[in-house]
């Protein structure tokens, strides 16, 4: 990862300004505009002249980096795909079903994997310590051809984005002091969603448990002597009666269960544009 000379200690005095860790999209722009109209000159010099010699410099670096992503990204990351881990290679599913599935599991990816690592690559090294990092994620030569992935280091990244509020540019008389920011709202629906999707979801009853189907279905076959005719002529008045009602119960879980998905997925599209690292 390169280290911009204009984000360093030291440019922050020449600069005059200390340039944040992290702000919201739209709040580099007010510190811009600040650090910009206090000390004009020696903006200048620091984000303007700075990464211009930087970039002259390291010019033959960037082009075999730009290969090195590009290899990546193609081979390892595929990030031109959406891909699923849930459902099995082999078999065939429905286009529905491949659109739920890969969406969410592309979200499971960007939590575990993306912010996740946004969790330690810019913290000191008591913090990646708690994560156990691998030797081969410390070294630019291996990481570019293995993915890490640690749920719990993108939820802690997660958490501290929903910890964030409108208290440092934001007189405490402004009805926003205090108040989560934008990218806070929008942490918190990522991992609400990713809870959903990694545990809620998982946990629902079968359906066919919970209606009784798969009862019915035993009962039906052992009165029949082993074969299941679904309310046919074979079946006594009480299973008839038993297949109607878990029939009736098994279609309102199922589109209870659709509706959910429905919703969660939606959920999902209105938030996509906050889907970045």
């Amino acid at each position: 990862m390169r280290e911009y000379w204009s984000c360093s200690k030291v440019a922050d005095r020449i600069r005059g300004t200390i340039k944040p860790d992290a702000l919201e999209l739209g709040k580099w722009n007010d510190w811009e505009e600040y650090a910009r109209a206090t000390h004009p000159i020696r903006y200048w010099i620091v984000e303007e002249a700075f990464d211009a010699v930087q970039n002259f410099i390291n010019w033959p670096a960037t082009q075999i980096n730009d290969v090195r992503y590009w290899l990546n990204n193609r081979f390892v990351a595929r990030t031109h795909a959406l891909t699923s881990s849930s459902l099995k290679p082999g078999q065939y599913h429905e286009l529905d079903t491949r659109i739920l599935h890969c969406v969410f599991d592309e979200l499971v990816n960007f939590v575990e994997v993306e912010k996740a690592w946004m969790q330690v690559c810019f913290s000191d090294e008591d913090v990646r310590k708690k994560y156990s990092l691998p030797f081969w994620r410390k070294q630019w030569w291996t990481r570019w051809f293995m993915t890490w992935r640690c749920a719990q280091a993108g939820i802690d990244h997660l958490l501290w984005e929903i910890s964030l509020t409108n208290n440092e540019y934001l007189e405490e008389t402004n009805p926003e002091y205090g108040k989560p920011t934008h990218q806070a709202l929008r942490a918190q629906e990522v991992l609400d969603l990713y809870r959903w999707w990694t545990v809620v979801r998982p946990a629902r009853p079968d359906p066919y448990e919970a209606s009784g189907w798969t009862a019915y279905c035993e009962a039906s076959r052992a009165a029949t002597g082993g074969k299941l005719h679904f309310s046919g002529g074979k079946d006594s008045p009480e299973l008839k009666k038993l297949c109607k009602a878990t029939h009736a119960k098994l279609d309102k879980i199922d589109a209870a269960y659709e509706k959910e998905d429905d919703e969660k997925l939606i959920q999902l599209i209105k938030i996509r544009k906050s889907l970045w690292t």
